[in-house]
């Protein structure tokens, strides 16, 4: 009797096993489609000194499962940033044309119909609209004209506030570093245990600093909430007008002017043995240059200017542009802003990326440390014009302003946002994160085509059509073949009782 049960034994795990992947295989599931193809969306980035536009790209089922958003391409506009046309606005949308013509071969022809487009213009038509509203307009309706002739989703042209700008920007660093969610390699989606970084950007006419914050800012002004993955952050941002680069160097130009005597002047900031031709309308059209203005003078006359390659007067120089004298709020950073204190890892990107990348690698220079960063600083303001040129011929006309931009940087961040040595050591000055350029252009895009949800992405499981059919041959091969045994078994079974 032992002997016959044992010999049932194969045909009827056979038989279970194959019920039981039947029954399993009769578990509702949900289809999955087969991989998806692409999705992409442009964003022209309009600065004060120029446009960059950023072509991205996804996962056509992955809209609001992020993580996955990647640049595809860029294009750098020839000439100077839309604002710059406010004389000649039809000028600005014409600039546009070879980018644009660039996205039309880059983006598939089956998804130009698709693909969003935006453009957002920053501190450079913040200046224009503060000055020239009616140009300002004038500006924007010939870009909106241009780009609504391509044949791609439209979805509008307007001017960033400093704040947009900032918050954008953190939201870029943060999402292409997967500090917000990240997909485990079983699957998975999970938020990560570090936290968000902060992150500074210096632009052309504007810079910006955004950080996460625990407590609650005492100016209302500086603070936004945000809720990303189910996930509420508070946020301190402050966007300082006038304080981007080519900004502060026209604000620079300006205190040279005035320190010394005309039509020959000196400034410490540039190399000795530069010198140049120097055009006030120039100087002063700027309204950021405005304080600076001399009541009467000649628009149309030039002043020689020579560089005296003076580190120390250059210091006293920029830090002319900051105001400390007064802060109504428990702490400032200047001008009489409220900041919080600095905490956590920062990222530096655009013209902080770019400053401290030529002392690192045109200057030879180290620049881990705060104290690093301005004896760097202070070589550099010491170089001579030959010296300079020998180091880096092919700069440009960039060479000169060298000194003025990194004794800026290092002035903004020791006095103006208070780094010391040890928060100076958690700051990284990047340009990309992966293949993805860093700034607010990604934060934008996102938020606009609601590709970061509120909540965190729902887990699903499912089973391909392929992978279910062969699952369902193979159990019921499996369970065919209990029942053959068995029935051989039956046969051998009653074989010699009929003997």
């Amino acid at each position: 009797m032992a002997r016959k049960m044992l010999s049932l034994l194969p045909p009827l795990l056979l038989a279970a096993a194959g019920l039981t992947g039947l029954l399993l295989l009769c578990i509702p599931t949900r289809d999955i489609r087969e991989p998806p193809a692409l999705k992409y969306g442009i964003v022209l980035d309009a600065g004060s000194s120029h446009t960059s536009m950023f072509i991205y790209k996804w996962p056509a089922d992955k809209e609001n499962d992020t993580g996955i958003v990647g640049q595809h391409s860029s294009c750098d506009v020839r000439g100077g940033g839309i604002s710059s046309y406010a004389d000649n606005p039809s000028g600005a949308g014409q600039s546009l044309a070879e980018c644009l013509d660039q996205a039309l071969r880059d983006v598939p022809r089956d998804r130009h119909m698709g693909t969003p487009l935006y453009l957002g213009a920053t501190a450079g038509m913040r200046l224009l609209n503060l000055t020239s509203p009616e140009a300002s307009a004038s500006v924007l309706a010939a870009v909106t004209q241009k780009l609504t002739q391509y044949p791609f989703d439209f979805r509008g042209a307007r001017i960033l506030s400093g704040q947009d700008e900032g918050v954008f920007g953190w939201v870029t660093a943060n999402y292409l570093l997967e500090n917000f969610i990240k997909y485990d390699w079983v699957g998975r989606w999970f938020r990560p245990r570090k936290g968000t970084l902060g992150a500074m950007d210096l632009g052309g006419a504007s810079t910006q600093i955004t950080f996460e914050t625990a407590s609650p800012a005492e100016d209302p002004a500086n603070e936004v909430q945000l809720r990303l993955y189910g996930q509420q952050y508070r946020v301190y941002t402050h966007s300082f007008l006038c304080y981007g680069r080519d900004q502060v160097l026209q604000r620079l130009l300006a205190s040279a002017l005035q320190a010394h005597s005309q039509p020959h002047s000196f400034h410490p900031c540039w190399p000795r043995g530069y010198s140049t031709q120097v055009l006030l309308r120039d100087v002063y059209q700027s309204p950021c240059t405005v304080a600076q203005r001399p009541q009467t003078f000649n628009s149309s006359s030039r002043v020689h200017l020579s560089g005296s390659s003076n580190p120390a007067l250059c210091r006293s120089l920029v830090l002319g542009l900051f105001d400390f004298s007064s802060c109504r709020f428990s702490q400032c950073s200047f001008n009489s802003i409220f900041q919080p204190p600095v905490a956590g890892d920062f990222i530096g990107f655009s013209a902080f990326f770019y400053t401290v990348d030529f002392l690192r690698t045109v200057m030879g220079l180290p620049v881990a440390t705060m104290k690093q960063l301005e004896d760097a600083t202070f070589t550099l303001c010491n170089q001579t014009w030959s010296e300079l040129q020998a180091r880096a011929p092919n700069e440009g006309a960039r060479l000169p302003d060298y000194c003025a931009g990194a004794m800026f940087v290092q002035q903004l961040l020791s006095r103006g946002y208070g780094f010391d040595d040890r928060a100076f050591g958690r700051v990284t000055f990047q340009k990309k994160a992966g293949d993805t350029a860093v700034g607010w252009a990604l934060g934008y895009m996102l938020n606009l085509t609601n590709l970061i949800p509120a909540e965190p992405p729902k887990l699903r499981k499912g089973t391909d059509f392929g992978s279910w059919v062969v699952l369902l041959l193979l159990f019921a091969v499996l369970l065919l073949a209990a029942l053959v045994l068995l029935l051989r078994q039956a046969r051998s079974t009653k074989s010699p009782s009929a003997i």
